[in-house]
């Protein structure tokens, strides 16, 4: 008996590890911290970016995944007439076709006015869903804000209601020419929205809406972004944006990111946080299965001797799991080390972080670009995009990173023709889309 009792105790211990282990990789959210380098230069201050990745597991099989709570809001002016409206038609089938019995769908058109073709109820009870969406045609105006207000009020009936995930589809090929339509007053709805839990998608179609606009709406209320030139693509466009509604596994995540004394953090990259004192902080709608999602600091660290190590930065993310509806948490630390030696700093690097943030830098430098564009300071645009190229490809040439050399090389002759040319309308769509799509961490671009 005496010798049974420790190996009882030993396998209640193993047990319990193996437990603990099982529901650590169950979690949804994995979350890592990493540096530009891992070893600095020593004696001097030092300038690094810090890098929190959001790494989100797949979701197991289909039926595991949270029902969805969706409305879709579909720009029925003039202007969709013809291959537009038919395209629009084709895509809004096809998804609906995706959907589950259990999931909340409604139907918003707009032109001059708005009006609810199908509310917010349960795809099965929604017998006529289809048929309505046959018979969109196009007319009027574009009350564009009013048809995401009323979207917002058909998902508000459901919202909270079991594991339901919300989200706005707002699809246009014009400008917002009823009610509010500056890209300010749609920002100012989506940042509401987003408190709610609401993302709004956007989907501009041809060459006639607002991009700063549909950006502005979809950045704000932390949804995705899309142009597209061709109306062929938008069932593919569609279906890519399910995709993405219908793999949730995270919701109102925040991160937090706590710095110790001698490391002062200065700035995100590429996205709105917030930093107070020695905590940064951000917070997102949703996460999806399969993806990453990251945020970038960019820090300023004290001097430290050769041979030194210290902790850089502590990260802690906290969630509701999708699936559970439980609030879940997971925490991740960096440390870095202190060399003389320039190889051994030189060789610690992480290229993928360098690529992330010249990627975000590069962005930054074409919604800046495309403003000076705008006024009509064409010099002044080419000259912005030359910097951050001359910058970047000093980072790829000291490390050896072709990515980061290969982001610089391409923004040479772009700013060679702008110079020349300015953009065209089809030109700022690609920046400004693109842009917010890099910064957002996009998965599906068109």
């Amino acid at each position: 008996m005496k010798t049974f009792i420790p190996h009882l105790l030993l396998a209640v211990a193993l047990l319990g590890a193996m437990s603990l282990s099982a529901k650590q990789a169950a979690q949804p959210v994995r979350v890592t911290v990493d540096l530009d380098r891992t070893v600095l230069p020593a004696n001097e201050a030092n300038r690094s970016v810090v890098k929190v990745g959001l790494d989100c597991l797949q979701l197991p099989r289909r039926g595991a995944r949270p029902p969805v709570n969706l409305a879709l809001v579909i720009d029925r002016s003039g202007s969709m007439s013809g291959d537009k409206i038919a395209r629009a038609r084709e895509a809004a089938l096809e998804l609906v076709g995706r959907l589950g019995p259990d999931d909340i769908v409604s139907l918003i058109a707009y032109d001059s006015t708005v009006e609810t073709l199908v509310p917010a109820q349960r795809l099965r009870e929604a017998s006529d869903l289809e048929s309505v969406i046959r018979g969109l045609d196009a007319r009027g105006n574009t009350a564009l804000h009013g048809g995401v207000v009323r979207a917002a009020a058909e998902v508000r009936r459901h919202l909270g209601e079991g594991r339901h995930v919300p989200r706005i589809i707002l699809l246009s090929d014009g400008q917002a020419n009823v009610g509010p339509s500056s890209p300010d007053e749609l920002g100012r709805l989506g940042a509401s929205l987003v408190k709610e839990g609401i993302s709004v998608t956007t989907v501009g179609l041809g060459l006639g809406f607002n991009e700063d606009l549909m950006t502005r709406l979809a950045e704000r209320s932390d949804g995705n972004t899309y142009f597209v030139e061709n109306s062929d693509d938008l069932p593919r466009i569609f279906a890519a944006e399910l995709g993405d509604v219908l793999n949730v596994v995270a919701r109102r995540v925040v991160i937090e990111i706590n710095f110790p004394a001698g490391v002062r953090p200065l700035h995100f990259v590429g996205r709105d946080g917030s930093i107070r004192g020695q905590k940064a902080e951000l917070t997102l709608n949703q996460l999806y299965g399969g993806q990453q999602k990251f945020a970038l600091v960019e820090i300023e660290i004290e001097a430290s001797a050769a041979g030194a190590e210290r902790e850089i930065a502590n990260a802690s993310v906290r969630y509701e799991d999708a699936a559970t509806q439980r609030p879940a948490t997971a925490t991740a630390t960096r440390r870095v080390k202190f060399s003389g030696d320039t190889k051994v700093v030189v060789a610690s690097a992480n290229h993928q972080v360098q690529t992330d943030y010249a990627a975000n830098r590069m962005a930054l430098a074409k919604d800046k670009a495309v403003e000076f564009a705008d006024a009509g300071r064409l010099e002044e645009a080419a000259k912005t995009l030359r910097q951050q190229a001359a910058e970047l490809q000093a980072i790829g040439e000291t490390y050896g990173n072709r990515a980061v050399s290969g982001l610089a090389a391409a923004a040479e002759p772009e700013a060679d023709r702008i110079g020349r040319e300015g953009l065209s309308n089809a030109e700022r769509k690609s920046y400004r889309n693109d842009s917010a799509n890099i910064r957002n961490q996009q998965a599906t671009q068109p």
